[in-house]
């Protein structure tokens, strides 16, 4: 059972992909992340002696503390946190917990940066891919959409990580779309995303016989794509899009509706 100020890893696992969210924050010595460099999905690494920089960098949001066990350090970090003002949980158990709890966790080595181009006027596998990386990988994650020519040199000037583009790692691999690939090497199978991506894969490759929901996400995001000429813009209203189909995947799938209302089935 979790202790005052702690959180189990079940229940920060229904928190992580949804706007609620905290703030996950890794505070693990270098040698223990060393010894096993994989992070909660959405954690970034702080050192756990920089408690200002880290109030400022929260800016009021609040946190869930993790280390590797869930003992000194993420409790003595949550407790300076709360003196300070600040909402902070530890996670219960730490990166072990978690683990044992056989939840997906993130190798570290997969996050190629803060920065990602692709291809500009989005539609489908160019706003699921952003809406994973910030939900699951990388929060503050920028993304950039250029003309199709420019994208491999965008990248290279701006070191800049191109995604859903031919011939580049993060992209389309035999039947499969970006969003599958990112699952992958993000080590992010679970099953609610599982069933998120198989949409996505039917609606991005035009497979709608793989999923019934694939040709409303198709109409729907075609809809996003001529409702706004800003590709930012298009992101945001997308990524409500894609947290209702998570969520949706996670828990909704069963549901139906009809009319008149309470016909027996």
């Amino acid at each position: 059972m979790a202790a005052f100020n702690e959180i189990e890893p079940l229940s920060l696992m229904r928190l992580i992909g949804t706007p609620a969210c905290p703030v996950l924050v890794d505070v693990s010595i270098d040698d223990d992340f060393a010894a096993d460099p994989y992070l909660v999905p959405s954690a970034f690494r702080h050192p756990f002696d920089d408690i200002a920089g880290l109030i400022a960098m929260l800016d009021g949001r609040a946190a869930v503390i993790i280390c590797q066990k869930g003992k000194k350090l993420s409790h003595g970090v949550a407790a300076l946190l709360r003196a300070a003002g600040c909402d902070a949980q530890v996670l219960t158990g730490g990166n072990h917990g978690w683990c044992d709890a056989a939840l997906p966790r993130v190798p570290a080595k997969t996050i190629p940066g803060h920065l990602w181009v692709t291809r500009h006027r989005p539609k489908i596998d160019r706003i699921a891919c952003p809406w994973l990386i910030r939900r699951f990988v990388d929060p503050s994650a920028v993304f950039m959409f250029v003309p199709p020519a420019e994208v491999p040199l965008v990248a290279e000037k701006f070191g800049a990580t191109p995604f859903d583009i031919a011939d580049t790692f993060w992209s389309h691999r035999g039947d499969s779309c970006t969003f599958d690939t990112m699952i992958t090497e993000f080590g992010l199978a679970h099953p609610a995303l599982d069933a998120l991506a198989l949409v996505v894969r039917a609606a991005d490759t035009d497979r709608h016989d793989l999923s019934p929901q694939a040709a409303g996400l198709l109409a729907i995001s075609v809809g996003l794509s001529r409702m706004y000429r800003d590709d930012n813009a298009q992101l945001q209203a997308g990524i409500g899009l894609y947290d209702a189909l998570y969520r949706w995947a996670r828990d909704g799938q069963n549901e139906g509706h009809d009319w008149p209302a309470g016909l027996p089935a």
